[in-house]
């Protein structure tokens, strides 16, 4: 058997083994999805009216919703992803990596099933919250199949390159609540980026920050391929940041995870 088949064989049991603990600890992934749904219900039915003023053009109710859908989607996968830097770091705290290093396993693979996994539940948790965002009435009737196809490759690209950071950030936590604290940017970012009003009604000196972090594309190139908005620079920015905390991360995990002890 090739090395290449071996890597595939050994990260296709991790990643069973890390959906499994998904489902028997269902807990964990069940509280950092209430946290976008709570937001979306909040945003939408107490403060849509007044949040729905300032994205002009005397938007309702069920335009702001359009709006902040795509924002709330993409806040869900970072939310996700701070699950996946608590598991890492359980994995190596409680032992069970030492065991692995004894074994012949593809030492990577350990890392690519935590990330397989977490994107996975990153796109079922992306359904689900859209299936919320559907049922209060988000609607993208002008979106052709390759618009929601790109949209789909823009939502994986992005849950890959966040899950990457989360792996790096639950090697270098020494236990699980570290590991939590160290990926709250993951949710905190959303907070201060264009998911809930334009950058333009930001205060000026905050603008540029808004604008260029990681969410802000990301979320703008979403609502121009499902609602039809102007993408301008965003779609290749959004790339550019996927691609980069990607490669970021993905080095980051593997330089650590290489020379932990643990």
């Amino acid at each position: 058997m090739s090395a290449l088949s071996l890597a595939v064989r050994d990260s296709n049991t991790m990643l069973r083994r890390n959906l499994l603990h998904a489902r028997r600890y269902p807990s964990l992934t069940l509280n950092l999805l209430l946290t976008p749904v709570m937001l979306l219900l909040l945003f939408v039915y107490i403060f849509g009216d007044v949040m729905s003023a300032g994205i002009g053009g005397g938007a309702d109710r069920s335009e702001y919703i359009a709006y902040l859908v795509p924002g709330i989607v993409l806040m869900t996968i970072g939310s996700t992803t701070i699950g996946t830097a608590v598991s890492v770091s359980t994995d190596m705290s409680e032992g069970i990596i030492a065991r692995f290093r004894t074994m012949a396993i593809h030492r990577s693979s350990v890392l690519i099933g935590h990330v397989v996994g977490s994107v996975l539940q990153a796109v079922a948790s992306v359904v689900l919250v859209g299936a919320v965002a559907v049922a209060i009435g988000f609607r993208s009737t002008d979106a052709t199949v390759l618009e929601w196809l790109a949209a789909f490759g823009l939502l994986v690209l992005f849950a890959t390159a966040l899950t990457w950071i989360a792996v790096g950030m639950g090697l270098i936590s020494p236990n699980a609540e570290a590991a939590s604290n160290n990926a709250l940017p993951l949710i905190f970012l959303p907070l201060i980026s264009s998911t809930f009003v334009p950058v333009d009604a930001m205060p000026g000196w905050f603008q540029p920050i808004a604008e260029y972090q990681p969410f802000t594309p990301a979320i703008e190139t979403l609502r121009g391929l499902l609602l039809g908005t102007e993408i301008g620079h965003n779609g290749w920015l959004a790339v550019v940041w996927c691609v980069g905390l990607a490669v970021l991360g993905y080095v980051w995990s593997k330089s650590v995870f290489n020379r932990d002890p643990k």
